[in-house]
């Protein structure tokens, strides 16, 4: 299985009953700053886009900070409504935060093209958005294997108008979690895997790579295996070449 130039990461942790319910009053100061990060994020994109059209370069320091901007968010988002998958409060920053529990690592590009800029964030992007629409909010119906985690060959289907796979799966998880204390790990695993196919879909739209995502919704707090070319052994993956 290849690899990609994004890699998320995920811990569950926490255990509380009650805490889902107040989260969205106590992450409101990270909502504030990131709405003005995301205004910046949005801006020195554009300008992203200029530079790669000018010299075929993603500026250095743009995409520190926006790749800066993507970490925050993914860490409010583990925390809140996207998985819940810990308690602990994010941290304020920028920084990699290598000691939380969700983490995002993205491989700085070197050259990138320039003709796949002007019609990645839109064109080839939208099979993405389609699939997209379903798992965060659509009126498509979708069927996902669970896996084997206490689901086996059990299909989990949402359809709705307006509401999306994740926000069933996240209305169980908050049931599960207020009346019995504990986080299905099948649940886990799927909210992993679609918040890890976004992130990747929202990097290659943010002109951060080239490397088109891949339709593979990988499940689990650690990235799939990637398969040696040679022996064909699985071998757990590696930090791409320059993963800030």
């Amino acid at each position: 299985m290849a690899t990609t130039p994004v890699r998320i990461e995920g811990d569950l942790d926490g255990r509380s009953r009650w805490m889902w319910l107040v989260k969205w009053l106590l992450a409101i100061p990270h909502y504030i700053i990131l709405f003005f990060l995301w205004v910046a994020f949005l801006l020195l994109t554009v300008v992203a886009f200029v530079g790669i059209l000018i010299n075929a370069r993603y500026p250095g320091w743009i995409f520190r900070f926006n790749l800066g901007v993507l970490r925050w968010s993914w860490r409010v988002d583990y925390y809140g409504y996207a998985v819940l998958g810990t308690d602990r409060y994010p941290p304020f920053t920028l920084g990699a935060a290598e000691d939380y529990p969700a983490r995002l690592y993205i491989a700085e590009p070197g050259r990138l093209s320039r003709g796949l800029v002007l019609v990645k964030w839109w064109l080839l992007a939208i099979p993405h958005y389609l699939v997209l629409m379903a798992f965060l909010g659509g009126t498509t119906f979708v069927v996902m294997d669970g896996g084997d985690k206490g689901y086996g060959a059990v299909a989990a289907e949402a359809a709705a108008s307006g509401i999306g796979l994740t926000t069933v799966l996240l209305l169980i998880v908050a049931v599960a979690l207020l009346f019995t204390g504990r986080y299905p790990q099948g649940l886990f695993d799927l909210l992993m895997g679609i918040a890890r196919w976004a992130i990747r879909v929202g990097a290659y739209v943010a002109l951060m790579t080239d490397t088109y995502p891949p339709f593979r919704l990988d499940q689990g707090g650690r990235e799939p295996l990637a398969q040696d070319p040679q022996s064909g052994a699985d071998t757990p993956p590696r930090a791409p070449s320059g993963t800030v």
